[in-house]
């Protein structure tokens, strides 16, 4: 009987990563980083929609873009996922609670023109470097170093898939 007793509380034990932030960086932090990957895999997901539903005559050379981009975005996600645990936080437990934190709209529509396809995934890319930053800020305050370089590698890779995106997209 006191086995089961103690495997409960083991169970219902909160998790304590040791880490030198503070209780309200680690929280602060935590979320930040847990609501950036809601985006993030939003940015996937539409990233590979969008990929999936290319037409046009410029077809493979965006197809194969939008492949390498929506592989890069991937990447990110164990990484911010893990970071949060790192620092002892949580982070997403379901594509429900993606839906909830998600600032990165979806696009649903039957058909989406290339250009349009692209611009919105440039404008996409800008806000989700846009939040890295706001993210990195926070990270900078609390003195938390490792998060805010992984932020700068994360944001230098999503300004370089807008310079595609904006490059691919322009007509002479």
């Amino acid at each position: 009987m006191k086995d089961v007793s103690n495997a409960q509380a083991h169970r219902a034990a909160p998790l304590k990563t040791p880490t030198r932030l503070t209780e309200e960086a680690t929280q602060d932090i935590a979320a930040a980083l847990t609501t950036l990957l809601a985006d993030v895999f939003a940015l996937y997901l539409k990233t590979k929609n969008f990929h999936w539903h290319m037409s046009g005559p410029y077809f493979r050379d965006y197809h194969l873009l939008l492949d390498d981009q929506s592989d890069q975005i991937f990447a990110t996600t164990d990484r911010i996922a893990e970071r949060a645990r790192k620092i002892g936080g949580r982070t997403l437990h379901s594509t429900g609670q993606i839906t909830q934190l998600q600032r990165i709209l979806d696009n649903d529509a039957d058909f989406v023109t290339p250009d349009d396809m692209l611009a919105e995934l440039r404008e996409d890319n800008l806000a989700l470097a846009g939040y890295m930053r706001k993210t990195h800020s926070l990270c900078g305050e609390y003195g938390d170093v490792a998060t805010t370089s992984l932020l700068e590698v994360w944001i230098d890779e999503a300004e370089q898939r807008v310079w595609f995106l904006f490059e691919s997209g322009r007509r002479a």
